[in-house]
């Protein structure tokens, strides 16, 4: 009479993947088994043996030793991508579903964002998120391009709003308004008042523009260097209403966003629009993939625009490591 199979250890370890799973993302993120070992609380051969179980299971090899850090392999990354947000909702679960008990009764929002966003974008925004959410403790910090992406990665901000040209693959970027670029000049500038403008014809005159970091500058060097136009740079100086000002004074010329004028500079100021020439800059929230948002997060989001980020990914995964 022939014996009953005994049943396949991949079949068995298919009923509890989560660990193995979280083994793996543990290992890839500190790069070594001993470290991941100790961040589980379990021993380095059971971390081992974990590794090993997924590997045979996934049919490739997903680390391999690069001096004295293990690294992902291609294959690695591709299955480190989708497991992390999966392995990050579960362990996180608890503190996820005890914030939505709270709701909105307080708690804390911390949102990146530039200057110009903070001082022309978010004011009537703010003003109804604290008079909608008096207990909710609203910090606004205020960085600009890489300063606010290295917020948003170490989880120390819930989103940022602002504008972006390139997105990199581990954040999501939502745009949600957009401004014309605009030539300011001051009011009895020849420029002023011609009729159509051209990209030769802001040649001559010196430019006034953001630090070469930022967004600006970049876009004003691209469109002048397609265009085969020289440029010159007057004065380097950080800020729309110091750019405005010095516009103003006589000290040159500026191309700007949309966003930064007001009622208040039509006086002083002469403003055309280039969008024959310069593309629209789009403002918007940023936020990392898989990241779960908050119920603060989400209602500040929501006062942006309905429905920004309604996808599960959003909301069912990934909880803040703050």
């Amino acid at each position: 009479m022939a014996r009953p199979t005994s049943p396949s250890p991949r079949f068995a370890y298919k009923g509890d993947r989560l660990k193995p799973l979280r083994a793996f993302c543990q290992t890839a993120r500190l790069g070594s088994v001993s470290r991941a070992a100790e961040a589980l609380y379990v021993s380095q051969p059971a971390v081992t043996l974990q590794l090993q179980a997924l590997e045979r299971d996934m049919g490739v090899k997903l680390l391999e030793r690069s001096g004295r850090r293990l690294v992902m392999t291609r294959e690695g990354e591709a299955l480190y991508e989708l497991a992390r947000p999966l392995v990050e909702g579960l362990d996180g679960i608890d503190g996820a579903f005890r914030e939505r008990m709270r709701g909105m009764d307080g708690g804390e929002l911390n949102v990146a964002a530039g200057t110009s966003t903070i001082l022309y974008l978010l004011p009537t925004i703010v003003e109804r998120f604290k008079r909608e959410h008096p207990d909710v403790r609203l910090a606004l910090h205020n960085v600009t391009g890489a300063g606010g992406l290295d917020l948003l990665r170490s989880d120390a901000v819930d989103m940022a709003v602002g504008s972006m040209l390139d997105v990199p693959a581990d954040l999501d970027y939502a745009p949600v308004y957009r401004f014309e670029p605009m030539l300011i000049t001051p009011p009895d500038h020849p420029l002023a008042s011609k009729p159509e403008l051209t990209l030769e014809d802001l040649s001559p005159y010196g430019l006034i523009l953001p630090p070469q970091r930022l967004t600006t500058y970049r876009m004003v060097d691209l469109v002048f260097q397609r265009a085969r136009v020289p440029y010159t740079v007057a004065l380097e100086v950080g800020g729309w209403e110091i750019i405005k000002q010095y516009v103003a004074m006589g000290l040159g010329i500026s191309i700007v966003t949309a966003i930064c004028l007001t009622e208040s500079d039509r006086e002083r100021l002469a403003a055309r629009s280039l969008a024959g020439y310069f593309p629209d800059r789009s403002y918007g929230v940023v936020v990392r993939k898989g990241k779960y948002l908050s119920p603060q997060a989400r209602a500040f989001s929501e006062l942006i625009k309905p429905d920004l980020f309604v996808r599960g990914d959003y909301y069912d995964t990934g909880p803040s490591e703050r």
